[in-house]
């Protein structure tokens, strides 16, 4: 992408974002993702009705009588990206493609986090990780962010979301707020997904463009999978073959979400060139009133 054409759109992300989070987000984010983990407070006396397991040991014996360790609420988050870069996210069949509504989601996100004094993190990848920025504060680490989605070339076509959850247990030890956001063309990831979330807390942000759901009847179009180079010739002028089309689409978010629901993880389903402003908010509004 010429430097010209991502200065542009940088800013008109960067505009669009900030006013997603000033008008919708910035009052939802803080009371829905209120904190994820425990950190230690303070030591005190021992009282009736403490929880006998909170007993600080040491310090009972060195005192010659009990006292309790307190916790709080961290107040702190760290928010990860997980933006899937792959060959199919380049895909789009209107004005903007998956990649890009990616790259909206992100900075949305990044600048609800750190207007909230939340440090933020970014790990791009296809069949591995391609590139990994450490969660840090501030709004010109935002902007990096966005700039390296949206300029972001794949140099393998794959996607493996199992190599990318892997990698986020390695390099993130203490708990996160992780958004997932893919249009999970990938081989099996249930494994690491399962893994990944008992540590962190997980939000996958499923992407699509209407084209994988539908077919236009153009007659005989030639079709290619992004990340294997395999094509095909179809006549979409069939009735029956766009059905089909639509029914295994279908299935495929259905089948998806089921698994995200079994594992009881908030989930939304975006489309390209659609609005994803009231979505959003009914997922921040859905966890404000869980908490």
């Amino acid at each position: 992408m010429e430097t010209g054409e991502l200065i542009r759109k940088v800013r008109r992300i960067q505009i669009a974002a900030r006013r997603l989070v000033e008008d919708a987000l910035s009052g939802t984010y803080s009371s829905a993702f209120r904190g994820l983990g425990m950190e230690f407070d303070e030591v005190r006396e021992y009282q009736a009705g403490d929880d006998v397991r909170s007993i600080d040991w040491n310090v009972t014996a060195r005192a010659g009588h009990p006292y309790v360790k307190r916790y709080c609420e961290e107040r702190e988050l760290t928010v990860l990206l997980l933006v899937d870069g792959s060959s199919s996210a380049a895909f789009g069949s209107g004005a903007q493609s998956k990649l890009e509504l990616a790259g909206e989601l992100a900075a949305a996100i990044a600048l609800a986090a750190v207007s909230n004094h939340d440090k933020v993190g970014l790990a791009l990848f296809t069949d591995k990780v391609d590139l990994y920025l450490p969660p840090r504060k501030g709004q010109g680490h935002v902007l990096r962010l966005i700039r390296e989605i949206l300029n972001f070339a794949p140099t393998r076509a794959g996607t493996d979301i199992g190599q990318a959850l892997e990698f986020l247990s390695r390099v993130q030890r203490r708990r996160a707020l992780v958004f997932l956001i893919s249009d999970f063309f990938s081989g099996p990831f249930e494994h690491a997904l399962d893994l990944a979330s008992k540590r962190h807390e997980i939000i996958p942000l499923h992407i699509m463009d209407r084209r994988e759901q539908e077919l236009p009847a153009l007659g005989l179009v030639r079709l290619e999978d992004a990340e294997t180079g395999e094509q095909v010739i179809v006549d979409t002028a069939s009735r029956a073959l766009r059905s089909g089309y639509t029914r295994a689409s279908e299935q495929f978010t259905a089948t998806l979400e089921q698994g995200f629901r079994k594992r009881d993880l908030d989930y939304l389903t975006l489309r390209t060139a659609e609005d994803y402003l009231l979505p959003m908010r009914r997922l921040f509004k859905r966890r404000e009133k869980r908490h």
